[in-house]
């Protein structure tokens, strides 16, 4: 099978690839409190800052929240938060 290398490829991922930011906050901010720590302010933190230490490493979540860019992060929760 040949491929016309002139053609722009279209690249969609699957659903199950999408990630659910509304589930990935969950996890982080519920490890974040397993910890200790004020999830609320360490999410703050982290948006504010881009720093991933105000993000805990327990349960993955420190690389979990880096999946998401900071600003589409922002975005969906103020979209979620306006739909309410």
């Amino acid at each position: 099978m040949s491929k016309d290398l002139n053609e722009t490829m279209m690249y969609q991922p699957a659903r199950d690839q999408k990630l659910d930011t509304k589930a990935l906050l969950i996890e982080v901010y519920e490890a974040l409190k397993e910890k200790g720590y004020d999830p609320i302010n360490q999410i703050i933190g982290y948006i504010l800052s881009g720093d991933p230490t105000y993000i805990t490493s327990h349960k993955n979540a420190r690389n979990l929240i880096r999946k998401l860019e900071r600003d589409e992060l922002l975005g969906e929760i103020l979209k979620d938060y306006l739909s309410s």
